[in-house]
């Protein structure tokens, strides 16, 4: 049996997903090297309000994590938030967990880096 180590990148933005907040999001992202099999978590635990200039950096990290061969996925959702990928049909296009253990039933060995 062959183990696959998958590199955990975790996001954890604060306050809003807004333009501004989006901006600090996408820098963040910016930061990262994507490589094969990394396995992308944006927190949104701290996140309490988002618009829609908050969706733009969500729908560009998921699409630079699937062309580098990246898993992005998104967990702790308030109401607010579930709403507006929910309106905007973003909930079918991502991977959401309820909470951030959730997660890792699909993920056995990982290491960890926070970004951010």
């Amino acid at each position: 049996m062959i183990a696959q180590e998958c590199q955990v990148i975790l996001f954890k933005p604060q306050g809003s997903i807004d333009l501004e907040g989006g901006k600090a999001l996408s820098e963040q992202m910016a930061t990262v090297k994507p490589q094969r099999d990394q396995l992308w978590i944006i927190d949104l635990a701290e996140v309490d309000l988002m618009n829609s200039s908050g969706l733009v950096p969500l729908v560009k990290g998921l699409k630079i994590a699937r062309q580098s061969g990246c898993r992005l996925v998104i967990c702790n959702c308030s109401a607010s938030v579930r709403l507006i990928l929910e309106l905007t049909q973003l909930d079918s296009v991502f991977e959401i967990f309820d909470t951030y253990q959730d997660i890792f039933t699909i993920v056995k060995d990982s290491s960890l880096v926070v970004v951010g």
